[in-house]
């Protein structure tokens, strides 16, 4: 090998190979763009519709019926036949049609039935009179203003035709599309499967909450904010591990994890001498896919796999950490939920930027910020350890390599919360 250092090309990211380093240099979008393709959908199951909320349809849901299914009234008041109908005039009440079973009445020019919201139209009826636009004197009433034909009926397929398409395989079901699926009499809706996750955390500096702190030590962090981003995708956290900073622990704790579908690993992931996370990866058979990414805060970002299990590694600084999750970790558990492509993404707003802000670092940058009043304002450190900024923010800014936004500049600003 020369001092110029040798690239072999693959794709958006390739291999730099000199006499200090052999890394993966690889972009966020193709790093992305591989763990998609890498992580497998799991099968699907039937939930009853009270249990489907915010997950994914595992298949493709028509209407049975359309909506409405029959004519009906939109307001309490008179169903009566329109050209019959001028002011001042009378209209003789014949009958009464409550919502709900059809009573088969029938109205006739100058006539009327009095008739409730949600109840069918009778039968020659084409329109319905609000009863606050009446007067009723015993058995008739009197119109009080001009009545169209068609006004306030709702007309049957209106909403829905019967056949049309209500749900879409790798959609989110929200609680209004539960509504919907109740109204076509479902009671149970076919979604993808649950995703277990093991969540592992390293460091001989770290303890859990609760204890006394020594000098050099800190309250261990990652573990809960994990579990937290896990549960917010809808996953359930099968085993929470902590282990110190040696191999055989690391690699004990995960021949324990390695059963579940998901495993995340939280710091020892680099190269440091007190970094055994690959090296014990290797030693259980795991293969690694990908090795550093170009993304700040998160440089050091692995993903591989064992059998079934698709392993990400993130960096020890809790900022990283939740960036390195929010970025690849989220969108894989969504996609092995059974969310389609374009259901991966966090969801995103434009804002103006209340200062001006650079990056002048190699690497896209996401700033953490909060919108108020339709600005961004970047708040507290920036660096990767700063959890109070993190939890004062509400949006995430990504600026390009070597961008600089102008204060006012409209930007688009990415949610988690």
């Amino acid at each position: 090998m020369t001092k110029t250092a040798a690239v072999l090309w693959a794709g958006s990211c390739f291999w730099v190979r000199s006499q200090a380093e052999r890394e993966l240099v690889i972009t966020e979008e193709a790093a992305l763009a591989h763990i998609i393709k890498s992580v497998k959908i799991l099968s699907s199951r039937l939930v009853p519709l009270g249990e489907a909320r915010e997950r994914f349809a595992a298949r493709d849901i028509f209407a049975r019926f359309p909506l409405p299914n029959f004519d009906n009234s939109a307001m309490d008041g008179y169903a009566v036949v329109a050209g019959a109908c001028n002011v001042g005039e009378a209209q003789r009440i014949v009958g009464e049609q409550p919502a709900g079973v059809n009573r088969r009445l029938r109205v006739k020019p100058g006539e009327a039935i009095r008739i409730y919201t949600g109840a069918p139209i009778p039968e020659g009826a084409d329109a319905v009179i609000m009863q606050e636009d009446v007067r009723c004197e015993g058995d008739q009433i009197f119109i009080n203003v001009s009545v169209e034909a068609g006004e306030s009926i709702r007309r049957r397929g209106s909403d829905l035709s019967e056949g049309q398409k209500i749900l879409s395989s790798g959609e989110r079901i929200q609680a209004p599309t539960l509504g919907l699926l109740a109204s076509q009499g479902f009671v149970e809706v076919e979604i993808g499967d649950e995703v277990r996750v093991g969540i592992i955390t390293t460091g001989d500096e770290l303890i859990q909450p609760g204890r006394s702190l020594e000098e050099g030590e800190l309250y261990e962090t990652n573990s809960i904010l994990l579990r937290a981003l896990v549960e917010q995708c809808g996953a359930k956290v099968e085993s929470v591990v902590h282990c110190p900073d040696d191999a055989v622990s690391t690699e004990k704790a995960l021949r324990s994890s390695l059963h579940n579908d998901v495993l995340v690993i939280a710091g020892g992931v680099s190269v440091g001498a007190r970094d055994f996370v690959k090296p014990a990866l290797a030693n259980v058979g795991a293969q690694t896919d990908l090795w550093r990414v170009s993304v700040k805060p998160g440089k050091p970002f692995l993903f591989g796999s064992a059998g079934g299990c698709a392993i990400f590694g993130l960096p020890g600084n809790p900022v990283s950490a939740f960036m390195t999750f929010l970025l690849f970790v989220r969108p894989a558990i969504l996609r092995m939920m059974g969310a389609g492509l374009d259901q991966l993404s966090l969801p995103h707003s434009e804002a103006r930027l209340a200062e001006r802000i650079q990056n002048k670092s190699d690497r896209p940058h996401y700033v953490r910020g909060r919108v108020a009043d339709g600005k961004f304002s970047p708040v507290g450190r920036q660096e990767s350890h700063a959890l109070y900024g993190l939890s004062r923010a509400n949006g995430l800014l990504r600026v390009p390599a070597g961008q600089d936004f102008p204060e006012g500049a409209l930007v688009p600003v990415l949610s988690y919360e």
